[in-house]
């Protein structure tokens, strides 16, 4: 089946709309699983709720479906206020880890079964375009044990897909499957959504998961949302330790505000000075203050100390001495014992590798001062970045 985005997605505008939730919160007795939060997901995208289990990030999805009663606030599907309805009035239909398919039934007759609940009595072409949409179609007689993960998977969606709902919410979809089969799913459901052109939210705790998928990304701690927006500027400008070290890994220095230079700021680290953007600073950047200076495994390049000579000038360096190296196929990865950093790490890409760079070698660390970030040392968690995104001031920590 060939589907029309333009034309799908239109269609779901033109009867969507954005999810927001207002004041929203959850408390069960003295415990707050979710602190009141005001969050906008825009119709049409693909929208991650990302963290650790516990952080809330379930909590919310589930008052969004009506399974869960807000203790304050609202929630709208476009202009409709959904707060006191049931889950089964509200626009919204839900995918779970377990799939939740009827074994007794075959594939067509899952996939059918919403569209008989509610009388309509020629579903034939419906199913079928769903079937086709989930590629699917040869498969339509087969029984959900005869599926694998995947293919199950793509089901539950179909089911879930052909009631036309605002919203499909997606609580950890993927996490039954092995590594391949996950990633191959994550590139699956992306082709889906963009297909029909409805609003996603999907809950996850694999960051690579939220990155690889959405649009945007909410990343939950502690029932609060630490900071929101397009994965890559999550990753390449965290705003606060939680947010950079639960992306991937980043190296932290501590280090002491020395001046200003134009739009930069000049930091000392254990003797070295390093140069960060004043605009990727969230820390208060005042002369003598603490900061946390981060920059990216990857970001770094790994010089011997005999070629110090020839690494070109105005990158950031420090000094350090090789602890250890761990071949891991595309890269190596190296821990570097440094004054300003005990633990630095680095991944080389295997091309050309100098077979001076083992364990016990003093090297050079340098890098671009464009890729290095600066964050608050007296505080682990700020609050989530606001404004437009949609995060509401109430929400800092």
């Amino acid at each position: 089946m060939t589907t029309n985005p333009t034309k799908n997605q239109t269609a779901a505008k033109d009867g969507g709309g954005d999810v927001r939730l207002a004041g929203i919160s959850k408390t069960y007795g003295s415990f707050t699983a979710v602190h009141p939060l005001d969050l906008t997901v825009p119709q049409g995208s693909f929208f991650a709720l990302l963290g650790a289990s516990g952080c809330g990030k379930t909590t919310t999805l589930r008052m969004i479906a009506g399974l869960e009663e807000p203790s304050g606030g609202t929630v709208h599907l476009g202009d409709q206020d959904v707060t006191a309805l049931p889950p089964y009035k509200r626009p919204v239909n839900t995918v779970f880890q377990s799939y939740a398919l009827f074994p007794h039934l075959d594939i067509y007759e899952n996939v059918a079964f919403g569209l008989r609940r509610r009388g309509i009595k020629s579903v034939k072409k419906q199913v079928g375009e769903m079937l086709d949409l989930v590629q699917l179609g040869e498969q339509a007689r087969k029984k959900p044990h005869q599926l694998s993960g995947g293919q199950q998977q793509r089901v539950a969606v179909a089911r879930a897909l052909i009631n036309h709902p605002k919203v499909l919410l997606l609580d950890e979809p993927l996490g039954a499957l092995d590594l391949k089969l996950r990633r191959q799913m994550q590139l699956e459901l992306k082709r889906i959504q963009t297909e029909v052109g409805i609003t996603f939210v999907h809950v996850t705790h694999d960051q690579e998961e939220a990155m690889t998928m959405a649009d945007q990304v909410a990343v939950m701690n502690a029932g609060r949302v630490e900071q929101l927006g397009a994965p890559a500027d999550l990753y390449e400008n965290p705003r606060t330790t939680f947010v950079a070290n639960f992306l991937g890994t980043s190296n932290l220095i501590e280090a002491e505000v020395d001046t200003r230079s134009g739009d930069d700021v000049v930091v000392k680290a254990a003797g070295d000075k390093l140069v960060l953007p004043g605009a990727r600073c969230s820390a208060p950047a005042k002369t003598g203050g603490k900061v946390l200076v981060g920059v990216r495994p990857e970001k770094i390049s790994l010089t011997h100390a005999d070629d110090a000579g020839s690494i070109p000038e105005g990158r950031n360096r420090i000094t350090g001495r090789i602890g250890s190296t761990s071949f891991i196929g595309v890269s190596t990865q190296y821990v570097v014992d440094c004054a300003a950093c005990p633990e630095f790490e680095v991944y080389a890409q295997n091309i050309d590798r100098d077979p001076r760079l083992t364990p016990g070698a003093e090297v050079v660390l340098h890098w671009n001062p464009a890729h290095t970030f600066g964050l608050d040392a007296d505080q682990s968690v700020l609050a989530g970045t606001m404004g437009d995104a949609g995060v509401a001031e109430g929400e800092a920590a």
